[in-house]
């Protein structure tokens, strides 16, 4: 039997973004017209077994994986006539890809002259520059300049330093894992929308789709859906038989 073409290891790859871009470029797509239906069969069976991944690596790749289904369905969607010129949902996927390849490409050339260097020079190797001539240094300084000097010398030491406090935005999946069960202490069931529905963002839907992954392995809750792209309901354990 043939080997399946697509059947990756998803540690050769760096994020969503690399492994689609491999195939993209393996089957020499053009990347302007993407064919999103085919491409996303293909990414969905890359992807299809991700317990060998950490819980963040894997949300990266599901997040991926609902941005092709979504830009899949809008363009299944027909569109109406004042809509002609409107952009294509495959455009926003295209500059991410570009820009990815952009950088990656620089990171390979840098690396590439990092290699070179070592082989030709030992690890802290800096090239000796020669001191110029003392002839050749211009010694015309009056006094005025070496009292602006000393100020401006004076003013930056004597100026506070500036501190800048960064904070990344903390998604922790067992905060996620306290909501879906502080929900299904009031209620026997409860919509994976109305959970994700309070914070609106595609980041907390994967940190909650992953929290419910992780109670459900846990057998302390079911997951039913009674359709594709029905509403996903989340039952405490031992109650979806009541409920239906």
């Amino acid at each position: 039997m043939a080997a399946d073409p697509f059947d990756v290891d998803l540690d050769r790859f760096h994020g969503p973004l690399d492994l689609l871009l491999h195939l993209i470029r393996n089957q020499d797509v053009d990347i302007f017209d993407i064919p999103i239906s085919r491409i996303t069969q293909q990414f969905l069976a890359a992807i299809r077994d991700l317990r060998r991944l950490e819980l963040e690596r894997a949300g990266e790749f599901l997040e991926m994986a609902a941005t092709l289904v979504r830009i899949k369905a809008q363009m299944l969607f027909p569109r109406r006539g004042d809509d002609d010129e409107a952009e294509d949902p495959r455009a926003d996927l295209v500059r991410r890809l570009l820009e990815y390849e952009h950088f990656r490409e620089a990171a390979r050339l840098l690396e590439r002259a990092e290699r070179e260097r070592s082989r030709l020079f030992a690890r802290g190797f800096v090239e000796a520059r020669p001191a110029p001539r003392l002839a050749d240094l211009p010694l015309q300084t009056t006094w005025d300049e070496v009292q602006g000097a000393l100020g401006a010398l004076v003013e930056r030491l004597n100026a506070p330093e500036t501190v800048h406090h960064v904070r990344g935005r903390e998604i922790k999946i067992d905060d996620k894992i306290h909501e879906i069960l502080t929900a299904l202490q009031q209620a026997r069931r409860v919509e994976f929308a109305q959970i994700v529905a309070p914070w609106g963002t595609r980041l907390h839907a994967v940190a909650s789709l992953l929290a419910c992954l992780e109670l459900a392995k846990r057998s302390l809750v079911r997951v039913r859906q009674a359709s594709p792209f029905a509403s996903l309901w989340i039952y405490r354990a031992g109650q979806e038989r009541e409920a239906s």
